[in-house]
């Protein structure tokens, strides 16, 4: 019998890119200044541009999970944060909110076209394509809080 997953499509596909409930990635990126993209607050971990850096790759090694059958996992923290707390370049920042832009529409197309949201990854035990997808969801929430807090305490207002 078939089942109506419409209504879940929608609301997962719209949730990689929330800002009902918060702000989203862009709006708490958004004006911030170049000169402080690099800086990492003071009792802070991570600077805005590695907090960036890490959700784009984040997010793009969850849909490669999702949907390629050769995909291999990178190594840990090599593969899934920059080197440096600031930009490589000067369009780095830039080109890393387009990359994570075009990833997470293709993010939101898979969720709604993939043929079962409950299927299990093959080579990967217990985890499934709707795991994945809230994960995805729940890290960059988790992060873009980060991001809002960066600016914060680098005195950079929204």
């Amino acid at each position: 019998m078939p089942r109506n997953d419409a209504p879940l499509r929608e609301h997962l596909a719209r949730a990689l890119s929330w800002e009902s409930a918060h702000v989203g990635l862009e709006g708490a990126v958004k004006g911030l200044p170049a000169r402080l993209r690099r800086r990492r607050p003071k009792g802070f971990t991570h600077s805005p541009w590695e907090l960036l850096e890490h959700i784009r790759l984040a997010q793009r090694d969850l849909l490669d999970f999702c949907r390629d059958p050769n995909y291999t996992e990178g190594d840990w923290p090599d593969a899934y944060w920059p080197k440096t707390p600031a930009p490589p370049f000067p369009r780095a920042w830039k080109q890393s909110l387009e990359a994570l832009a075009a990833d997470r529409e293709a993010f939101q197309a898979f969720v709604k076209t993939t043929p079962d949201l409950f299927a299990g990854i093959p080579g990967h035990k217990g985890k499934t394509i709707l795991r994945s997808v809230l994960l995805a969801i729940d890290h960059t929430s988790y992060h873009v809080g980060q991001l809002l807090m960066a600016r914060k305490l680098l005195k950079a207002s929204r």
